[in-house]
Formats: C-alpha cells, structure tokens, sequence
C-alpha cells in the first residue's frame, strides 16, 4: 500500500510538473507571438517593403518572403538587430528590398521558431496604372468601433478587391494607448496582413503622444523633417509620384516641411501628382473653424499650385467633401482637387454653416455627405440640412489612374442593413478627370533631408507665419461670425 502511494505522489508530481512545463512553454510561445504586424510602402514599390511588428517578450526579428501560399522553396530572408522595447512590448522592424516587380509574395514573420500567421503583398508592376483605397479617422476607443472600421474598410477591398494599398490618413486611434492600439490590431489584422498600408499621422497619433507613429510603422524617414509626432515621406506606384504629410508640424505644417514638399513634387517625372496628409485646408467640419488647419489654404495650396499637384486627400473633420479645381483659392479649370475623405469610423460630425462663404466658399464645393445623430445631413446647393438615410454609415473612396485618367468613387457603407440582412453600400460621389500624360519633367535634384538645426531654426518663421495668418487673416473673420456661431450652437448645440 506504501508503494503505491508513492507510486501515486510520484505519478502526481510528474503529472504537475509536465503540466507546468508545458504552460511555461505556452506562456513563451505567447509572448514570442508576433502581433500589430503592418506591411508598409517603404522605398521603391517594385521591389521594397517596410515591415513591423511587436512581441510581448524579446525575440530575434525575422521575415521569409515565398512567391507561393505553400511557403515552399528557397525563401528571401531578412533578419534585424534585437527588438526594441516601447511601452512595454518589443519593436519590430525589417525592410526587405530585391524583390521582383509585379509578383504575388507570401510572408511570415517571428522569431525562427514562432511565425505569425502568412501574408501576402503584390509588389508594383511599373505600368501606368494604379488603384488604391483611401480611409480616414477611425479614432476608436473600444473594440466595438474599431470592429465598424474595420466593416468599412472591408466593404472597400469588396469594392475594389485588386487595390495596390490602403492610404490611411490619420487617426488610427483617439488617445493612442497600448490599449487601443490592440484593440486596432484585433479588428484590421487580417487586413494588414493582406494589404500594403500608406499610414499618415493624425494629430491622435502624433500630438502629445510622441514617437507613436514611427513605432508602429516601418517608414522610410530618410527625409522626414522630424519624427517626433509624425513622419512625412514620399514614393511612385504606378505612373504617380505620391507624398505622405506631417500636419502636426507646428500644430499644422513647418516651411520646412513645404520646402521639402516642393522639392520632392518638382523631382519627380511622373505624370500623376497627389498628397496624402490629415488636417484638411477646406472644410465645413467643427475643425475648420480653427487657425491650424485654416492655414493650410494659405500656404499648403500655394505649394500646390506651384508644383500642380492633381489630388489631395485628407481627413481629420470626419464628412465627406470634394472641391472643384482650385488654383489661388479660386475655381480654376487645371487646379488642384481636395478630398476630405470621410470617417471609416462612427465619430461624424455635423456640417457648420456658419463656416460656409467665410472660411469656406460655398462655390468651391462640387460633393458633400455628411452624417451626424442618426440622420445624414448635406448641402444640396441650398438647404445646409438637407437629408438622405442612404448617407448614414462608414465612408471609403476607390481611386484609379489609368494612364492618363484617375476616376476616384465615393462610398457610404450604411450602418443598417437591408430586409435581407445585407450591408448596403452607396455610391456617394464619382469625379474623374483626364490629361495628356508624358509632359512632367523633373526640376530637383539633390538632397532633400532637412537638418535638426534647420528645423528647428525655420520652426521659428513657421511659428511667425501661422500667428500672422490667425492675427491678420482668421481673427477678423472669426470675430465677424461668432455672432452666428452663437446662435448655431444655441439652436442646434453644435459649435
């Protein structure tokens, strides 16, 4: 009887020590999981990628590139130096270049031992075409509206299942917390996975939470004007020369940063010119009322113009709103066209009509879609609280240059479904504009980059030209509506 208790207290203990081994095992392999994985334009399209992503614990960094699902064959492999801690998890980062234009690759990435799930990316072909999905202000805070951007974002790869990448311009998350960047994570990770990502700072990733956007990115920042609270960077897909701005530059954009802008534009021979930034200079959003994103109009378009720029896109007012052609903030047949891409997310803001032939003018507006407290709300041209259900919902855009055409669709993925439980998607807006292709010629050359002393020593002009645009130009304008935009706020409770 004695034996086979300790024949039983041994078989116990084996038991127990199997099962701890066995959990401290499952503990590491989670932490050694790699997760918040982002494959980003980084460089040349046609051969280059950025790719980041965090561990719980420290690990080795390393990612095998397949041109099959099967994963067989002889991988491309890339390994990096040791992750890097931030607020308490590991970076990281690898960059992988030597890939093959126009070809299907299949990734994964971990420690050598532990791999993330596989994805896949298309590097870019080099042809005249391009597609491309643009989102903006998911600025979520719990996993629930996270999840609706995410159904937005989905509905837009239902949309145009082909696009090359996702520009997503701003304000991934509100407070950009560990928290809630998981919460991003679990919503957008299979679309991550699967897609190239253009990310832009919002100011809730860069203002105040510091170096966020540059951590959860693998950017090219050989030419970014700072890193702090943003990252501004450029590249072609295509036949199109696109820049990536910083508007948390001095609470809206340094000259420095509009220097480099000008540079990179007038460097490029592509015939397609566009911007991705996250403030937006037109708007009748509860934003555009303020001097940071107000003067944009005076020296972002100015830049613009001088370097024909063809599209820029934007968010940070959550509405939906395309301006005719602009060139010297008039209507102008050969202008620039700016997009205020709408909310992927479900924070919508009200139009403010008080904005609207002051810091707006009404006559640049060719599309409007707004929605706010469960209706949708747009300007027809005459009534500024025209409605229409169907406008109800997470806002995305499709964009594609064909040569000498770029088509760019408008779409509201509604928040109800139809009588049969399927999501209703709606056209919204479709502008699309041709030109002869063939005649930009590049005019810089040179470096590009922006040294610290220079930076900070332009921040002071910057500084100096912002506060004379709000004395002299938004101050007098602000002080001649406020009446007005007292008795909206009192009316309607919106200021």
């Amino acid at each position: 009887m004695k034996m086979l208790k300790k024949s039983l207290c041994a078989l116990l203990c084996l038991i127990m020590l199997v099962s701890l081994c066995a959990q401290s095992f499952s503990a590491a392999q989670e932490g050694t999981t790699p997760r918040r994985i982002s494959v980003t334009v980084n460089g040349d399209p046609t051969s280059s990628r950025g790719l980041c992503w965090y561990t719980d614990v420290k690990s080795a960094s390393l990612a095998e590139f397949y041109t099959n699902a099967l994963l067989t064959g002889e991988p491309i492999s890339v390994t990096s130096s040791e992750a890097t801690e931030w607020e308490g998890a590991y970076m990281h980062k690898l960059t992988v270049t030597g890939l093959e234009a126009g070809v299907t690759y299949y990734y994964r990435v971990g420690d050598g031992t532990n791999w993330s799930e596989v994805g896949t990316f298309r590097t870019d072909d080099g042809d005249a075409s391009v597609k491309f999905i643009a989102v903006a202000d998911v600025q979520a805070s719990s996993l629930e509206n996270f999840e609706k951007g995410a159904d937005t974002l989905r509905a837009a790869f239902r949309t145009m299942p082909d696009a090359d990448f996702v520009a997503n311009c701003g304000d991934f998350t509100n407070d950009s917390t560990n928290e809630e960047w998981d919460y991003y994570d679990q919503a957008f990770a299979q679309m991550n996975l699967a897609s190239t990502l253009v990310p832009v700072a919002g100011n809730h990733d860069g203002l105040g939470v510091w170096h966020w956007f540059d951590n959860m990115f693998n950017l090219d920042t050989s030419e970014s004007v700072q890193t702090l609270n943003g990252v501004n960077y450029s590249f072609d897909y295509g036949n199109a020369h696109f820049a990536v701005l910083n508007t948390n530059d001095i609470l809206s954009i340094s000259d420095a940063q509009i220097q480099w802008l000008k540079n990179d534009m007038n460097s490029t021979s592509k015939d397609w010119k566009i911007v991705f930034m996250h403030k937006s200079p037109y708007t009748l959003g509860k934003d555009g009322k303020w001097p940071d994103a107000l003067y944009l109009q005076d020296a972002l378009a100015a830049a613009c113009d001088e370097v024909n720029v063809d599209l820029v896109m934007s968010g940070h007012d959550h509405m939906y709103l395309r301006t005719k052609p602009l060139t010297g903030n008039a209507v102008s047949e050969d202008g620039t066209v700016y997009v205020l891409a709408g909310t992927a997310g479900s924070k919508r803001y009200e139009i403010r009509s008080f904005l609207g032939d002051t810091f707006l003018q009404t006559e640049f507006i060719d599309a409007l879609a707004v929605q706010k407290n469960g209706y949708g709300n747009y300007w027809n041209g005459k009534n500024w609280h025209s409605k229409s259900d169907t406008n109800i919902g997470g806002c995305f855009n499709c964009i594609s240059i064909d040569g000498g055409t770029l088509t760019l669709k408008a779409y509201i993925l509604a928040d109800a479904k139809d009588e049969n439980g399927n999501d209703v998607i709606t056209n919204v807006d479709t502008y699309s504009v041709t030109k002869a292709v063939g005649e930009n010629q590049s005019s810089f050359e040179g470096d590009n980059s922006t040294g610290e002393l220079d930076f900070y020593t332009g921040a002071v002009t910057s500084f100096g030209s912002l506060a004379a645009y709000t004395l002299t130009s938004w101050l007098p304008k602000f002080f001649s509506i406020l009446p007005e935009i007292l008795r909206v706020y009192i009316k309607f409770g919106t200021f």
